[in-house]
């Protein structure tokens, strides 16, 4: 019935929206031309027959918004264009108003786009309020089941409600034939280990779904719950429990019609990383063209103060550990190393120069890396990349090391401005820093990086480990 309603209300406003702008570009007594009203009738069908095939329809519970409205524009997008061509194809094209065609264009997807979202935001506000939700039954070992529960409770405007438990360990100690505790209750919820109790309550109390919090591993505990529930109308979702694998990047992908979990590949999408390498180019055109003043007065302090070049390359590792040239204000003398020896600088070391202890403390030797971020190799924000010697020497000493080279380096990142920058001596400083590198990229979102960015500008680029 809403889907009913809804699919109506998108093709009234296409109606509408046409109407509008033929009100805004002509006389309100003038009557729509044929052709305006054979294209709007055609956007009416599409509209109906194509926004079903986008999924614009389907149940958004729990699912991102973000998706649904990119979904909703690339519907409207493709009905508009098919609109355009059938127009082009009757060679009608010179009786259409350009400025009609944009205004309608523009009215239309508006308000589809405008009441897909004020829905969206109503249902988010009923369902916090315990409201249109669906209700959940998990099952699982203790320690998954109550990550899963405090992570509903956090998401509440998603409308699932969890109402009861299957402790998995429970059921599998009463198959063993030790006695299981009476009363178990888990976040308040009642905890059951008997399978045919568990089913007749579902079923009992209409629970719309079970969801499977189960490890890989249990293949034959997932093959009993389906066919325990193969005659019941009810949702099984598998959840996998992969904690003990804290690299997995958790994603469902299609390889060849095939459902796939990424255990270890890039964790964003491309269409998801668009703003941050559209963000990246502008900020550091913008960067370079505005320092360009302070570029010429660092690059003469350091020609003035010392024999060498200007600029220090180094090899360094960036995403899926493709090498390149990275390039920083040299800050040091002119030295040689034993192949497969690189010393970091410490403090009071003779090696750096007195320009260059100054561009070190405020982080200005990094600023010619904002050309890497140009040419794409680098980004504005992510983690640090280190020196190849390094790279040998901490990816078997840290766990999860090389994983920060799943997506692009960064000039700073969220360690930086967490206070761990310059050297690391110490392998504890560097698990340290990899825990910050790894949040960020598992948590990345285009907004976490304009934080990052922010906090890096507000607390300025002096730190006293950089030496």
């Amino acid at each position: 019935m809403l889907r009913n309603t809804a699919r109506c209300l998108d093709a009234l406003f296409v109606i509408a929206g046409a109407l509008l702008a033929h009100w805004m570009r002509f006389d309100a007594t003038l009557s729509l031309a044929d052709t305006e009203r054979l294209l709007i009738a055609f956007n009416c069908v599409l509209v109906l027959l194509l926004f079903p095939v986008f999924g614009i329809y389907e149940t958004w519970r729990g699912k991102s918004l973000a998706e649904m409205l990119v979904r909703v524009c690339a519907g409207w997008f493709f009905v508009v264009v098919t609109g355009l061509l059938l127009v082009f194809t009757l060679h009608r094209m010179d009786a259409v108003s350009r400025l009609w065609f944009g205004y309608s264009t523009l009215i239309s997807g508006a308000m589809i786009v405008a009441t897909k979202l004020a829905a969206h935001l109503m249902l988010r506000v009923v369902r916090r309020r315990g409201l249109n939700f669906r209700s959940v039954a998990v099952v699982g070992s203790p320690g998954f089941a109550r990550m899963l529960l405090a992570h509903l409770e956090q998401v509440p405007q998603a409308g699932f409600k969890p109402v009861c438990v299957f402790d998995t360990t429970l059921a599998e100690a009463a198959e063993a034939g030790e006695p299981a505790e009476a009363g178990t209750r888990m976040n308040r919820l009642p905890v059951l280990s008997d399978l045919d109790a568990f089913a007749a309550k579902v079923r009992a109390e209409h629970i719309n779904e079970v969801w499977l919090a189960l490890p890989l591993s249990e293949e034959r505990t997932i093959y009993r719950f389906t066919r325990t529930f193969q005659h019941d109308f009810v949702n099984l979702r598998f959840i996998p429990d992969t904690r003990s694998m804290t690299l997995f990047g958790h994603s469902l992908v299609d390889v060849m019609g095939l459902t796939t979990i990424n255990l270890t590949g890039t964790p964003i999408s491309p269409p998801q990383m668009w703003p941050k390498l559209v963000f990246d180019r502008l900020f550091a055109l913008a960067a370079l063209l505005a320092l360009t003043p302070l570029f010429a007065a660092i690059a003469i302090a350091i020609k003035v103060s010392t024999r060498g070049p200007v600029f220090f390359a180094q090899q360094r590792k960036g995403i899926d550990g493709h090498t390149f040239r990275i390039y920083k204000f040299r800050s040091m003398t002119v030295h040689e190393e034993s192949g497969g020896q690189l010393t970091q600088a410490t403090q009071h070391d003779v090696r750096v120069t007195k320009i260059g202890a100054f561009l070190r403390r405020t982080s200005l030797d990094e600023l010619p890396q904002f050309y890497n971020v140009l040419m794409g190799q680098m980004s504005v924000v992510g983690p640090r990349p280190h020196a190849l010697e390094h790279d040998d020497l901490y990816k078997d000493l840290v766990y999860g090391y090389m994983h920060r080279y799943r997506i692009k380096p960064g000039i700073t990142g969220w360690a930086q401005v967490n206070g761990y920058r310059g050297a690391t001596r110490k392998v504890e400083k560097m698990e340290a820093r990899v825990k910050f590198d790894l949040f960020y990229i598992h948590n990345w979102s285009f907004w976490f990086d304009i934080k990052i960015v922010l906090i890096t500008l507000f607390k300025g680029f002096v730190n006293r480990n950089a030496y």
